[in-house]
């Protein structure tokens, strides 16, 4: 399954720059700018089981059609 991640330019030489020297970096602590930071850094380096992704991708095939919204069904339009 593909993440999808929608990053500057910066921060994508920020991840590129991390994971050239990732194994350096494992031995001491890192700092964040953000969480939203922290969080990206954990994504990219943890993988998903593979039950949760079967199912993921099971939820997404059975997605029902999507009909007309609840208020035009109510009001008729």
């Amino acid at each position: 399954m593909k993440r999808q991640t929608k990053l500057t330019s910066q921060e994508q030489q920020n991840e590129q720059r991390a994971s050239e020297h990732e194994g350096a970096l494992e031995s001491s602590a890192l700092e964040f700018a953000s969480v939203e930071k922290m969080l990206r850094h954990d994504a990219l380096r943890t993988p998903l089981p593979p039950a949760i992704v079967h199912r993921l991708e099971a939820s997404l095939g059975t997605e029902l059609p999507r009909g007309r919204s609840w208020w035009r069904r109510l009001f008729g339009k």
